[in-house]
């Protein structure tokens, strides 16, 4: 057993931190870890923060989730990523948050249960990011905070809901990661952000331009939310790209009002059969150096390789394209991010929320304190 520890300390920097003050960890988490674990005080110790110098991690203590290794993937409560639960914002550099609601979707309910299935899902993840070097667990304070108290009888409540409590964790300089829920809360998120931070710029993935002015008699759904924010001087429109646009539309032009206001749009004709990299650095040049927010509407993806979403559209972006755009914002000056409109009833297998999960987690690594190896 002495040398496993001994070749885990020499091979890996999976967990360098302990749980902070005030969060929970899983349950049974402590217990599991307690009897695998050598004396406190000794070379190798999972239940102290990480201070020796020769394995590059900080001393502070950061959140860090329990790696499988040591702690079976199903046990205990889902929480985001197997990270620690707190109650708010306070002390975090990150968040993710759920924002459990449908009300505002067209047409497939269920995104309701996103955030609970990405949660679920999410216990798949590990703790660096193999493909980038990314290491947010030794650069970040991350736990997650829960869901918004929405009112599944009311949008419009719901949207002052979402609002309130995104002043909350900005106000504490947090940074939200988001889990939807349909895209509507992006309207009252980025009421939220852009009181903190002015005018953003805006990276949106998505199949739709969610432009619509009035849908059935109404102005706040999911189809309408940037229509919304442009109009109350939320975006700095020279600054916002709009990728993976498709399907079929009202008009001849679908896009001619984001193009109107100044949006970047790339449809998804555009980026059939071509890594997207290039066109990430062409965004990264438009962003510059001010506030961004990244919004990631799940639909941008083929609904072969994501099904659980209520509004799917053939010939879409894949997951790599959509793995390719997040990682083509780092560098950027990212002030919140979401993924949104997963909704579990349509795709049994978990797929989708897997997925979600996984492009949440790259967001995470492109923020801007996030170390890299």
């Amino acid at each position: 057993m002495l040398s496993v520890w001994r070749n885990l300390k020499n091979s890996r920097r999976v967990i360098c931190g302990a749980v902070r003050p005030g969060c929970s960890s899983p349950a049974g988490v402590s217990a599991l870890w307690s009897k695998q674990t050598p004396s406190a005080g000794s070379d190798f110790d999972l239940r102290r923060p990480c201070i020796n110098p020769s394995r590059k991690c900080s001393g502070r203590p950061y959140n860090v989730p329990p790696s499988a290794e040591f702690v079976a993937r199903v046990s205990g409560i889902p929480t985001m990523a197997k990270l620690p639960y707190q109650e708010t914002a306070e002390g975090l550099d990150a968040a993710f948050v759920g924002v459990p609601i449908d009300t505002g979707t067209s047409n497939r309910p269920g995104a309701r249960f996103g955030p609970r299935q990405i949660r679920v899902e999410s216990a798949l993840l590990r703790a660096y990011n193999s493909g980038t070097r990314a290491a947010p667990y030794e650069s970040l304070m991350v736990a997650d905070i829960g869901d918004v108290n929405v009112n599944v009888y009311d949008l419009k409540d719901t949207c002052k809901r979402i609002r309130e409590a995104y002043r909350k964790i900005l106000a504490t300089g947090c940074i939200p990661l988001t889990m939807g829920g349909d895209h509507t809360i992006a309207y009252p998120i980025l009421q939220a952000v852009a009181e903190r931070h002015g005018p953003v710029g805006l990276v949106h993935v998505d199949a739709h331009a969610d432009t619509s002015d009035v849908v059935l008699g109404e102005k706040i759904g999911h189809g309408t939310p940037f229509r919304r924010c442009v109009e109350e001087g939320l975006l700095d429109c020279k600054r916002v790209v709009q990728i993976g646009l498709r399907g079929t539309g009202y008009s001849p032009d679908a896009y001619e009002w984001s193009r109107a206001q100044g949006f970047r749009v790339v449809q998804a004709e555009e980026c059939w059969f071509k890594s997207l990299a290039p066109l990430m650095a062409e965004v990264r040049h438009q962003m510059g150096s001010g506030p961004v927010y990244l919004s990631f509407d799940i639909d941008a993806l083929d609904p072969g390789f994501a099904p659980g979403t209520g509004t799917p559209e053939i010939a879409g972006l894949t997951p790599i394209q959509g793995v390719e755009i997040i990682r083509g914002c780092r560098g950027l000056n990212l002030v919140g991010c979401d993924l949104v409109e997963v909704s579990p009833p349509y795709d049994t297998t978990g797929n989708t929320a897997l997925t979600g999960a996984n492009l949440l987690f790259e967001m995470m690594c492109v923020l801007p304190k996030t170390k890299y190896y």
